[in-house]
């Protein structure tokens, strides 16, 4: 009995696992040729539309969404501070200069123009974007345009609040007199970038001599993500200078340890935006300023910021639009000169 019973959920479990292993057909699978189809049109028409904004070193920084055919384009403004010493790469032997136009921290958008060309396929941005739902798919261009990467809405609109701006560094509170102890720095953090270590002093901040931690603490709060100040600092008896790119506070403080990092990094700039479109397409940092679609076609907005594994934030086309018009027109149509008498 016992043997019989044996070989009978030894069946059960061969059956049942050999129902898992080919339940579709190889072209029928994830990323096959039917499924890819369904999308195809749609690549072809977006992966024109944006283009690589890369340092002096050819590294990617983030994505340009072409919104005016003589090279206007919006990108991510935090992750781009210093805009005109980068290029956009147009093709793969083509990368021209950069000149910005207007700079918006309540949005994180900058909106530039690529010098010298002409004839883009831009975006047509509506005064407001299509409304979404919970589950909706989506789609948006990856890596340059090279790409496309699907995905769901997976939450509500809403306002995401500010929670201000960090270094990534914990400080010797008991510090007293000229400098502050460095306790701790967060991995993969602005800090940790700039070189910062355990036990370094910081002595000045923006050329404000730091006294106590709460120096530093009142100093950084009311800064955006993304700006950049100047460090002073003493490391074993040697004074040094460095420049430093403030983080989202709540990236710093919930990725302490840099998990995420490890899973294709996120965002400098996180939070404080008027109202997201909140989405589970996996994108990396480089990618924030590329295009947000649905399956349709119909462009609902800019990817803004990589949150962690599984969370990108969009900004809706009306929450950032209506601010750029009036400077990219100024731009297009400069007043003409007069002539003195």
């Amino acid at each position: 009995m016992i043997r019989h019973l044996a070989l009978f959920f030894s069946l059960a479990s061969a059956t049942a696992y050999g129902d898992l292993r080919a339940p579709l057909p190889a072209a029928e699978r994830t990323n096959g040729a039917q499924t890819l189809a369904a999308v195809s049109a749609l690549e072809k028409q977006t992966q024109i539309m944006v283009a690589p904004v890369i340092d002096k070193d050819g590294l990617t920084l983030s994505t340009a969404s072409w919104v005016g055919s003589e090279g206007y384009f919006l990108t991510k403004a935090s992750d781009t501070p210093k805009l005109e010493q980068c290029k956009v790469l147009i093709s793969t032997s083509l990368s021209v200069g950069i000149r910005e136009i207007h700079r918006s921290s309540a949005h994180d958008l900058v909106l530039a123009q690529a010098i010298g060309v002409s004839g883009l396929p831009a975006l047509t941005f509506e005064p407001k974007a299509p409304s979404t739902r919970y589950g909706q798919w989506l789609a948006a261009p990856v890596k340059g345009g090279k790409a496309l990467r699907i995905g769901i809405v997976s939450a509500q609109r809403r306002k995401i609040p500010g929670g201000g701006a960090a270094m990534g560094v914990r400080m010797d509170e008991n510090s007293a007199g000229k400098g502050v102890r460095v306790a701790g720095v967060a991995e993969d953090s602005p800090a940790a970038a700039a070189g910062l270590l355990e036990d370094d002093v910081l002595l000045s901040l923006e050329g404000q001599v730091l006294s106590s931690y709460k120096d530093v603490h009142d100093l950084v709060r009311d800064r955006q993500p993304g700006e950049q100040i100047e460090i002073a600092y003493r490391r074993e008896g040697k004074v040094s200078k460095v420049q430093l790119r403030l983080a989202s506070r709540s990236k710093i403080l919930q990725n302490w340890e840099g998990e995420d990092f490890a899973n294709g990094g996120i965002s400098i700039r996180t939070d404080n935006f008027a109202q997201v479109i909140q989405h589970d397409l996996p994108l990396a940092p480089q990618d924030m300023g590329c295009p947000l679609f649905d399956l349709d076609g119909h462009l609902l907005g800019i990817n803004i910021a990589r949150v962690d594994r599984i969370t990108t934030f969009a900004l809706p086309t009306e929450t950032f639009w209506p601010t750029f018009i009036p400077y990219l027109e100024a731009d297009r149509h400069p007043p003409k000169a007069v002539k003195a008498k």
